[in-house]
């Protein structure tokens, strides 16, 4: 033992209750009133253990009693992160955040004596003045995160200050580094002015590099690596030329280095559609700017001759991969869809975005704007191919398809229909192969759902197809 004296710091429990609001994730914040610790700053409901025989767990339940009125079971409690924090004056304590879905009751001031306000707020959208030891836990909640050191230094506000924030990271096994590399910073500040905080936003994929960068004066930027120089290459090549046709709907490319294949791009508004719930009408809505700006993107620039049949040559190494994970009669129906792309007409190639699904677009309900990011697969091709990984989302879904196909402007032909038979084919062979290498049963899942709903089609002519039949 090399300090002084051991460490005996005191445990606060801290409630992230979190639901789905008109802007996105939300989260139940009260301000402190009175004679407290940090009055009219904001933070979240929370406490001390009461006793020696009293759990996380059971603290939690009764503070958000006492403090919001809801009763929570035990069992919606969920681990969210833990963090090590020092305040101005030199007191630690270690605080461990849960996060709560549901819960019965509405939330309501119950102790006025040192509460005056509670509201909902957008988890990117905090109120200030905030805690900053309350901030950080949301900080570090928010970059997926198990657990952050914040240590303050004397002189440091108790309210949270951006040109003092000391959240650090601590990452968890085999996770990436909380920040860029110092080359990559350095690209970054040269572009945009200093950098207070960088938050991880990278999807849980294999080389999937991505930051938030918050600088200094108030202007937030994403940081992006990419895997490969033909990725670097595409995305860049994309957003200097026909992205910028597409207007608000998609971020703007502020600096490039081909070096450390990096970019520096503006934020977007919205949530991913990925995984997000609107009641049918908003949806109806939502998949009608899908396809107008599907329409958007392909006529960005003049079309070019078209080049031939879809491409097969990394059928049989997809297979291979994939094989053992596919069901019966899978590889026979591949094979004969791939077969039948030998006489298929050539189309017209636009550009295209190459990756078009739910994950890349975000919809905004208040600016009613859709936005389209990661252009890194963009080059130009059939029009069809932008609807390969979109349709998984229309599937059993008829007026969604719908809504997309009148956005867009027009059905598709019979040629585009046969070959976007064949491209998603071979886009469910290749995300099964990948996601059973790389461990995402994501991919896989998806691949299988695909070569289902396709083998159906075929089995009976009766079924409707992708299109057929979608739009007046």
């Amino acid at each position: 033992m090399t300090g002084s004296r051991r460490h005996t710091e005191p445990l606060d429990v801290h409630l992230i209750a979190v639901r789905d609001g008109t802007a996105g994730t939300e989260v139940l914040l009260s301000r402190r009133a009175g004679d407290v610790y940090a009055t009219g700053c904001w933070h979240l409901p929370s406490g001390h253990l009461d006793g020696p025989w009293e759990d996380m767990v059971t603290a939690l339940v009764r503070e958000t009693h006492e403090e919001t009125g809801v009763a929570v079971d035990p069992a919606d409690v969920r681990a969210a992160v833990t963090v090590h924090h020092r305040s101005p004056a030199g007191g630690a304590r270690l605080g461990v955040f849960f996060e709560v879905r549901r819960w019965h009751g509405t939330p309501q001031i119950m102790e006025p004596q040192v509460c005056d306000a509670m509201d909902w707020f957008a988890l990117d959208r905090l109120p200030e003045p905030i805690v900053a030891y309350c901030r950080a836990g949301l900080d570090a909640y928010r970059a997926g995160a198990r657990m952050g050191v914040h240590f303050q230094e004397p002189g440091d506000p108790i309210a949270y200050d951006p040109a003092v924030d000391r959240l650090l990271l601590v990452p968890d096994p085999g996770a990436h580094d909380a920040t860029p590399a110092d080359a990559v910073r350095a690209f970054a500040e040269q572009a945009v002015g200093r950098i207070v905080r960088w938050t991880d936003v990278s999807w849980a994929r294999q080389d999937s590099r991505v930051w938030r960068a918050h600088g200094a004066e108030g202007g937030t930027w994403y940081v992006k690596v990419h895997q490969n120089e033909r990725f670097h290459r595409r995305e860049v090549a994309a957003l200097r030329g026909w992205v910028a046709g597409l207007g608000e709907a998609a971020p703007r490319l502020v600096a490039a280095d081909g070096v450390l294949r990096a970019v520096v791009l503006t934020a977007v508004g919205g949530r991913s559609l990925h995984g997000a719930a609107f009641p049918p009408e908003q949806q109806r809505k939502v998949f009608h700017r899908v396809g107008r700006l599907a329409a958007a993107i392909h006529t960005s620039a003049p079309p070019l001759p078209g080049g031939g049949a879809p491409p097969v040559r990394k059928l049989e190494r997809h297979l291979d991969g994939a094989r053992t994970h596919l069901a019966a009669g899978d590889e026979e129906f591949v094979r004969a869809t791939v077969e039948s792309a030998a006489g298929l007409p050539a189309l017209p190639e636009v550009p295209t975005h190459g990756d078009f699904q739910p994950r890349n677009l975000r919809w905004d309900e208040h600016a009613d704007a859709l936005y389209v990011l990661d252009f890194e697969r963009s080059e130009y091709g059939p029009a069809v191919r932008d609807f390969v990984r979109l349709a998984d989302a229309w599937h059993g879904r008829p007026d969604l398809l719908a809504a997309v196909l009148n956005g867009y402007g027009r059905t598709f032909t019979p040629a585009e229909e046969a070959q976007l038979a064949v491209l998603s084919v071979l886009d469910a062979v290749s995300g099964i192969s990948y996601g059973a290498a790389h461990g995402d049963p994501e991919l896989v899942e998806r691949g299988h759902r695909t070569l289902a709903r396709l083998r159906a089609a075929r089995q009976h002519p009766d079924h409707p197809t992708v299109t057929r039949g979608a739009a007046h």
